[in-house]
């Protein structure tokens, strides 16, 4: 409700057409104006002739030149003078004295009083025309000299015409030019009322305050979930990202105007952003963080407006996963054992219940030393006591799928403090399952297995599995993707986590191919700092 204390304040509409309305009229008054300024030269410039030219007429009439030393000059002049005013329409016409007082004039108030000669230069023999306040009035003026047989000045005729009005100058334009400004201040009201309504159509009816309270608190929300926000418009160009998006993807605010291609992103962000299936979330890996992604596409009154990708840290995530997964291999490990020693035993108790002890003692010392080969064969080269477990875990796993694991001769591993311990079994377990998978049900399925820590820690783990296409060999590494949905977090996330721990140490994850068996050589390089 509209109160002294709360005035009402003009709708965005309303001021626009108050604007449009201004600017109308200061067109049309700068119309005006230039009309009454090319008016009054033009006035000036014909008037100016044409007073000389009844004043030339009048000083060049015999009765004047004969009639100027007369006692009564006034009165034998004053028809010529009249006669003069009648003839061309001036406002006045004078003779002048040498001395400067009007002897003779149309106006008898004037006769005796000085003449306005203003600038004139008449007093040389020269004709002049110009600008003279006549009685306080602005008028033009035309001066011709009455000159003796010697050259000296006789007389002064003056003829002078008053400035028309504003309003003359403007009528003498024409009624053309006033129906012009009538047409121009109606169409520039129209105009100015159609985009007041064009105006307030598009801001859905909202004033200014309301737009700039919505924009306020756009951004305050924006900025401030959780989840990172990037908009990218049909052109590829980011017009939105905020602080979580700014942190995730390690850019700054100068982003935002920019395409996406100029941007420093990681290969895989930048293509998920520009060319990303709508409605399907993925799981990209950077070189400091695993994402996870949605991308949806944006639309306002039916017209596509780009689209919007929230994102999410998921690297803690992702190591609960390898954890899981991790914890799963161990378990399936314990379950082997399990079944392989049920298997033993009843070996062991078919044999005693025949009485063939001295079978049963070999038996027990074949299943001994097999045991005690496949720890030695770690224990021997990897000091580091996590690592040596998993890679026993993980060789008898193998052995139930019928997939030969070997440790290379040359392997070599010291104790490792527990931080880089745990991510080095993160790497290794990976690769491990990772070609576990693709070798097992293959002829002659083994798994080769190279560590060691001259230059940093160096892991190499080739199969003989199908290998790995050269086009997928980036891919691999990005892509949180898998082709078994039924393990727990899902494998897919594996490859990706190999890269991301090695990238965290200033390392590097590479596949290529294994030699001699047509398989893939995963090579991972972790430095120690």
């Amino acid at each position: 409700m509209w109160s002294p204390l709360h005035p009402r304040v003009r709708s965005l509409a309303g001021q626009v057409l108050l604007l449009q309305l201004v600017v109308v009229a200061v067109v049309l008054l700068a119309v005006a104006a230039v009309s009454v300024h090319q008016s009054t030269v033009e006035f000036r410039d014909l008037q100016g002739q044409r007073m000389i030219a009844v004043a030339e007429n009048v000083a060049s009439t015999p009765v004047v030149r004969d009639q100027l030393s007369d006692r009564s000059v006034e009165r034998v002049l004053a028809p010529e003078v009249d006669r003069a005013v009648n003839l061309s329409g001036a406002t006045l016409a004078e003779i002048v004295a040498p001395n400067g007082a009007v002897t003779v004039s149309s106006d008898p108030t004037r006769l005796g009083v000085p003449a306005e000669l203003g600038a004139s230069d008449v007093m040389t023999g020269r004709a002049w025309s110009g600008d003279v306040d006549v009685d306080g009035r602005r008028a033009i003026v035309g001066h011709v000299p009455i000159l003796s047989a010697t050259g000296d000045v006789l007389a002064v005729v003056s003829v002078s015409d008053d400035y028309p009005s504003i309003w003359d100058l403007l009528s003498s334009a024409g009624a053309r030019l006033l129906l012009y400004l009538g047409i121009g201040a109606g169409l520039g009201l129209l105009g100015s009322w159609l985009l007041s309504r064009r105006i307030k159509t598009h801001t859905r009816g909202l004033e200014i305050a309301e737009i700039a309270s919505l924009a306020d608190h756009r951004e305050a929300l924006l900025h401030s979930i959780r989840e990172g926000v990037v908009a990218v418009n049909p052109d590829g160009v980011i017009t939105v990202l905020n602080d979580s998006a700014q942190e995730l993807l390690d850019l700054t605010g100068d982003a935002v105007g920019r395409h996406v291609d100029d941007v420093a992103l990681d290969p895989a962000v930048r293509q998920y952003l520009l060319t990303g299936e709508d409605g399907r979330d993925v799981v990209l890996s950077t070189s400091s963080r695993m994402l996870a992604l949605s991308r949806r596409a944006a639309t306002s009154q039916g017209h596509e407006i780009g689209t919007v990708t929230t994102m999410r840290d998921s690297t803690e995530l992702a190591s609960m996963q390898s954890q899981l997964s991790s914890h799963k291999s161990v378990t399936d490990t314990l379950r082997a054992q399990t079944h392989e020693f049920a298997n033993q035993l009843h070996t062991i108790s078919g044999l005693t219940q025949l009485g063939d002890y001295d079978a049963v003692t070999e038996f027990v010392g074949t299943l001994t030393r097999r045991r005690a080969e496949i720890s030695d064969a770690v224990t021997q080269r990897i000091s580091d006591p996590a690592v040596a477990a998993l890679l026993i875990a993980k060789t008898s796993l193998a052995a139930e799928t019928g997939v030969s694991l070997t440790l290379e001769p040359d392997s070599h591993l010291h104790a490792l403090d527990p931080e880089l311990a745990t991510d080095v079994i993160t790497v290794l377990g990976n690769l491990i399952d990772n070609a576990v998978d693709v070798s097992e049900g293959g002829r002659d399925a083994r798994i080769s297995i190279r560590i060691t820590d001259d230059d940093g820690i160096l892991i190499e783990v080739a199969d003989s599995g199908p290998g790995v296409p050269e086009t997928m060999r980036e891919e691999i590494f990005s892509r949180g993707v898998t082709s078994k949905p039924g393990t727990p977090g899902g494998r897919g996330i594996g490859l990706a986590l190999v890269r991301l721990v090695s990238s965290q140490h200033g390392g590097s994850a590479a596949v290529s191919d294994a030699p001699g068996t047509g398989g893939a050589l995963f090579t991972v390089h972790v430095p120690r700092s």
